[in-house]
């Protein structure tokens, strides 16, 4: 199991630093980097879903410029908001 999810997480990290456009590699690659090696199988569940949504709508989110819809992403969204906030500062 742990080498399934040493795999996963090295496809999510590849994933977010491989999304089209750069600011959402940076937005994405940065956190994965940093957290993704701490993030249990469930939370590696959940932030690969959020890899799933369109960039417009996970920068929204991010940015507070809309609220996340989803229960399950809200608080990675939040994570995610946070790290970003404390790197810029």
């Amino acid at each position: 199991m742990t080498d399934d999810l040493e795999i996963a997480r090295k496809r999510l990290k590849f994933r977010s630093w491989h999304r089209g456009t750069r600011e959402m590699d940076l937005l994405l690659g940065r956190f994965a980097d940093q957290r993704l090696n701490a993030f249990d199988a469930e939370a590696v569940g959940v932030y690969a879903a959020l890899l799933e949504e369109s960039d417009p709508d996970i920068y929204n989110w991010v940015t507070g410029r809309e609220e996340c819809p989803s229960g399950v992403l809200r608080p990675l969204i939040a994570d995610l908001a946070e790290f970003h906030s404390s790197i810029s500062s």
